[in-house]
């Protein structure tokens, strides 16, 4: 495989990482019985989908301009309304040890950490540096949501084992 088909098959898995996340997220928002669980995975869909848009764009300045397409403004996303004290502790108090949503943040954990591997590989492999800047980017993205979820997961699976009676304290 060329160079040039590398970087696509690079950009083309990461499209379908974020056609994934978006499926699950949106399909657990629907699910959820709760608001905050709802309005959490309904985020992480809308984010999935912002995300699809910006590979979309990538992919096509890609095809035009090769890999001047990866000099771009890279920022880091706003996840605010993911780490804020109130909305964690109102997907606290929603999610109140139940099954669902502990099951839901461990697969969403799981996509994440392998969208991250994904990126993290392709910038490990990357000999340009703008196109290694931008997976890099995209490895950071995708952590933010990794941590957002790794931080809801611990304080809701402490009060699951609590409220099952598995919590030694």
């Amino acid at each position: 495989m060329n160079a040039r088909d590398v970087i696509l098959d690079i950009l083309r898995k990461a499209y379908q990482i974020e056609v994934d996340g978006y499926t699950f997220y949106s399909m657990t928002a629907d699910r959820a019985e709760k608001p905050a669980v709802r309005e959490l995975f309904e985020k992480l869909a809308h984010d999935e989908t912002e995300h699809q848009t910006f590979l979309r764009e990538v992919l096509r300045r890609y095809d035009e301009k090769g890999n001047e397409a990866f000099k771009l403004d890279l920022r880091t996303p706003d996840l605010t309304a993911f780490t804020a004290k109130i909305f964690t502790d109102q997907f606290r108090q929603q999610a109140g040890g139940a099954e669902f949503e502990v099951a839901a943040l461990s697969i969403g954990m799981t996509l994440e950490t392998r969208a991250i591997q994904h990126f993290t590989g392709a910038a490990a492999q990357a000999t340009e540096a703008e196109v290694k800047k931008f997976y890099e980017f995209l490895a950071d993205w995708e952590r933010k949501h990794l941590d957002a979820l790794q931080s809801l997961h611990n304080a809701v699976r402490a009060d699951f084992w609590e409220s099952s009676g598995f919590a030694p304290f």
